[in-house]
């Protein structure tokens, strides 16, 4: 099936990049229920599916409302305000949702799924402002388990990819940046035509502009959202994505442990994947208080950060250490 979404001079000055949380949370959520092992996220898969089995997530809320092929309850995507917005202000634009808006995503979810509503569906279409705040509360609680401890990493991913293809719009224009969005996408004199099998795009359900955004986990597939009054909402593939699991523990110098101390050098060169206290000890031999003393002036200097996982917190290394620990050159 092919579907096109015409521009106007209006529609191509208002269309936009933006990093969406939400969008993150939604397609590896769905990615997570594949019966095939994600081969691009299968490190990722294997740290975080035990973390969602333990806090039940793989039953809950969220197991209702992404099925594992098919539509997405648009209302799991409101429309970004800002380029980089925080999952906070995005889960308050969930909550705010009308009724309405809730209603017509359940029908067609049921439509798809061709299932009779379950006891939360039901619960989200006679009562859906108390049921958001659950569906919120969910999230909540998967960002702290599959998304938090990598963001860091995974938000430098996608702001790279923005900054290079807003860098050649300046550069070679519109039509050629969206012509190399995706094998699916191909713009066309004044159209931007699209090859899927869902999810049809056109001007006349949705709002003016366009919103490109990019996602680690929508490969290897675009994904919309068409809503109107709102700007039609283009997930796509971002770049380097076949590079961001893998291992990238740096060597760091002796003029950093000179700095850090070589116990505290130590830990920020194993957190390449994020850890608990407990895990960390073992790796490095030191005791778990004193792993706990050196995270907690890590975490205050702004090296670390730290995530609840169930009983345990997990560590993560910033942004920050990872250019710390990075030659000069690598």
């Amino acid at each position: 099936m092919e579907s096109e979404l015409s521009f106007s001079t209006a529609d191509l000055a208002q269309t936009r990049f933006a990093v969406s949380p939400m969008w993150e949370v939604v397609t590896s959520f769905r990615l997570l229920r594949a019966e095939a092992e994600p081969p691009l996220h299968r490190r990722w898969a294997a740290q975080v599916r035990p973390r969602l089995v333990e806090a039940g997530l793989d039953r809950g809320w969220l197991a209702e409302l992404i099925p594992a092929g098919g539509y997405l309850a648009d209302f799991l995507n409101p429309t970004p305000l800002a380029p980089f917005p925080e999952l906070a202000g995005e889960l308050e634009a969930i909550r705010q949702t009308s009724p309405e808006r809730v209603r017509t995503d359940l029908g067609r979810l049921g439509v798809e799924r061709d299932l009779g509503w379950s006891a939360r569906l039901r619960l989200l279409g006679e009562a859906p402002e108390a049921a958001l705040e659950k569906v919120a509360a969910e999230i909540e609680i998967y960002w702290e388990l599959a998304l938090a401890p990598y963001w860091a990493r995974i938000r430098r991913l996608l702001e790279a990819d923005v900054f290079r293809r807003a860098r050649q719009v300046a550069e070679l224009g519109a039509a050629q940046v969206l012509n190399e969005l995706h094998e699916s996408v191909r713009w066309d004199e004044d159209s931007l035509r699209l090859v899927r099998r869902h999810c049809a795009l056109t001007r006349a359900d949705t709002g003016a502009g366009l919103l490109l955004v990019p996602s680690v986990f929508a490969w290897p597939r675009v994904l919309t959202r068409s809503v109107v009054p709102d700007p039609p909402q283009l997930a796509y593939p971002a770049r380097g994505i076949g590079t961001l699991w893998e291992p990238r523990t740096p060597v760091a110098g002796e003029a950093v442990a000179a700095v850090l101390g070589r116990s505290r050098t130590l830990l920020l060169t194993e957190l390449d994947t994020p850890a608990s206290t407990t895990v960390l000890a073992q790796r490095s031999g030191l005791s778990a208080a004193g792993v706990s003393q050196h995270l907690t002036a890590l975490r205050n200097a702004g090296l670390v950060t730290a995530h609840r996982a169930g009983r345990s917190v997990l560590y993560a290394r910033t942004s920050v250490a990872d250019a710390l620990l990075t030659p000069a050159g690598g």
